[in-house]
């Protein structure tokens, strides 16, 4: 699996929390919104901004483990989220951080089919099961969230060129 990521593309925080809050805007005229469900773990952090963002209390999370490290295995279902009527599940967004291949968004969009899908990243392959993104980059990119990173010193490009 780790051949077919050939580019990073480091997120800072800053960049996280600009490009959340930009998903918010987005989605502000599509509202009013009642909820919010979180994928964890990388849907964490914009759930929280976007929440904040569109004055929306009630947060709940769904924890789908699909990913160690570049590996991406298996889909489990950790953890559901409370269920919802159907009327309140019409105005709920299901936030993550991206939607890669598709299979952690087909698995929640499977369990709440009403609600409003919306990703701060996306990847083509993934693309069809979101409803609302910002910022598309290719499939053969691994995506460094600041999560998974922390700054330390990268020989220049042309030093690593032979390696």
């Amino acid at each position: 699996m780790k051949d077919r990521y050939n580019k990073l593309y480091p997120i800072s925080w800053d960049q996280l929390h600009r490009d959340s809050k930009a998903l918010a805007w987005r989605l502000l005229d599509l509202g009013p919104w009642q909820g919010v469900v979180a994928i964890t773990r990388g849907g964490l952090v914009p759930a929280a901004v976007i929440a904040r963002e569109l004055e929306i209390r009630v947060i709940d999370t769904v924890c789908v483990s699909s990913y160690a490290w570049q590996d991406q295995g298996q889909c489990s279902v950790l953890k559901r989220f409370q269920p919802l009527a159907q009327d309140v599940a019409a105005k709920t967004l299901i936030i993550d951080d991206l939607v890669d291949t598709g299979r952690t968004a087909k698995i929640v969009r499977e369990m709440l089919p009403e609600a409003h899908f919306a990703t701060v990243y996306a990847k083509p392959a993934g693309r069809p099961m979101v409803d609302t993104f910002i910022t598309e980059v290719s499939q053969d990119t691994w995506i460094l969230f600041p999560w998974d990173s922390e700054a330390r010193f990268v020989e220049p490009l042309a030093d690593q060129k032979g390696k």
